[in-house]
C-alpha cells in the first residue's frame, strides 16, 4: 500500500510540476474569459443598436400598427414605388424594407406582404414583424366574429395541470428536462476527462517504457500497483485542474461582469462554446506544440 502511495505521489507531482501544465492551468481560463467577455460585449453592441426599417404601404391597412421602440424605428415612404423604395433604403443604410401591396382585406395584404434586407434578417425582427401582422389579423377576425378584445382575454385563459405521486408529493415542472441536461453535461465531461487524462497515462506509460524505467520499476513493485498508481496519480491532477479552472473562471467572469456592467445573460448565451472549446484544448495538449496540432485539426476549414 505504501509502494501505491508513492506511484500516486510521483504521477501526482510530475503532472502538476510540469511547466505546461501550470501554465495552461492558468491561462486557460483567461483566454476562456476572453472569449466569452468578447462574445457578451459584442453581443451587447448588436443589441443595443436601432435598426431603421422603411416602410411602403400601398394598402388602406396597417397604417397604425407599426410603432417604433428604442431596438426597431419605422420610417414610412410615400408616393415611392417599389423600385424607388428598395434603393432610397440602401442609399440610407436602413436594416430592411417592409412593402405592403394592395389588398381587399388585412389579411389578402398580409399574404402578399415581403420584407426585402440586404442580408438574412435576424430572427428577433423577423418574429417583431410577424407578431405586428399576427395581433392586427387576430383582431380583424374577432371584430368580424362580433367579439371584443376584452372579451377574448377573459376567455384566453392560461391552465395548468396539477400533478402528484401516489404518494401525495407535488411533481415538479420540468423537472425530467432538468435532469436530462444535468445528466448530459456530466456525461460530456466524464467522457472528456476519460479521453483527456487517459491519454495523459497513455503518454506516461510510453514514456517509462521507451526511456526502459518501467522495467526496474515492475521488479519492485507489482503491474496493478503501477497502473493504478498512474491513474489515480493522473486523475488528481485532472481534478486540481478542473477545480482550478471552475474558481478562477467563475471569479474572473464576475469580476469581468461586474467591471463592464454586462448583464449574466450575456454571458451564458456566450461562454458553452469557446469555454469548452478552449478548456480542452489547453488540456489534449502536454505542450504548446502539441495543442497547437489539436487547434488545427480542429478548427481546420474542409
Amino acid at each position: 500500500m505504501n509502494k501505491l502511495g508513492l506511484i500516486i505521489k510521483r504521477e501526482y507531482l510530475a503532472k502538476v510540476r510540469n511547466k505546461s501544465f501550470v501554465i495552461m492551468t492558468f491561462l486557460s481560463p483567461i483566454l476562456m474569459v476572453g472569449m466569452v467577455v468578447l462574445i457578451a460585449y459584442l453581443t451587447k453592441i448588436n443589441d443595443s443598436e436601432t435598426r431603421v426599417i422603411g416602410i411602403l404601404n400601398e394598402s388602406s391597412f396597417y397604417s397604425s400598427d407599426f410603432a417604433s421602440t428604442e431596438a426597431l424605428s419605422f420610417v414610412v415612404f410615400r408616393d415611392l414605388n417599389l423600385s424607388e423604395a428598395k434603393d432610397s433604403v440602401i442609399n440610407q443604410n436602413f436594416y430592411g424594407l417592409l412593402y405592403l401591396p394592395e389588398g381587399n382585406t388585412a389579411e389578402e395584404v398580409a399574404k402578399q406582404a415581403y420584407f426585402y434586407s440586404k442580408d438574412a434578417p435576424n430572427s428577433g425582427i423577423t418574429a417583431r414583424l410577424d407578431g405586428i401582422f399576427r395581433d392586427r389579423l387576430r383582431q380583424q377576425r374577432l371584430t368580424e366574429l362580433g367579439v371584443t378584445a376584452e372579451e377574448f382575454a377573459s376567455i384566453d385563459s392560461e391552465f395548468q395541470l396539477k400533478t402528484e405521486t401516489f404518494e401525495g408529493q407535488q411533481n415538479l415542472k420540468g423537472i425530467n428536462e432538468l435532469k436530462a441536461f444535468i445528466g448530459g453535461g456530466f456525461g460530456y465531461l466524464i467522457m472528456m476527462f476519460i479521453i483527456i487524462y487517459g491519454g495523459f497515462v497513455m503518454r506516461s506509460v510510453i514514456e517509462e517504457k521507451t526511456s526502459r524505467i518501467i522495467e526496474v520499476i515492475i521488479s519492485s513493485v507489482k503491474p496493478f500497483q503501477l497502473m493504478m498508481g498512474k491513474i489515480i496519480g493522473t486523475s488528481l491532477a485532472g481534478l486540481t485542474q478542473f477545480a482550478i479552472w471552475i474558481f478562477s473562471a467563475t471569479l474572473l467572469l464576475f469580476t469581468v461582469m461586474s467591471f463592464l456592467g454586462l448583464e449574466t445573460s450575456a454571458f451564458q448565451s456566450a461562454s458553452v462554446l469557446p469555454g469548452g472549446t478552449v478548456s480542452e484544448l489547453s488540456s489534449m495538449g502536454s505542450d504548446i506544440s502539441e495543442m497547437q496540432l489539436y487547434a488545427n485539426e480542429l478548427f481546420q476549414i474542409p
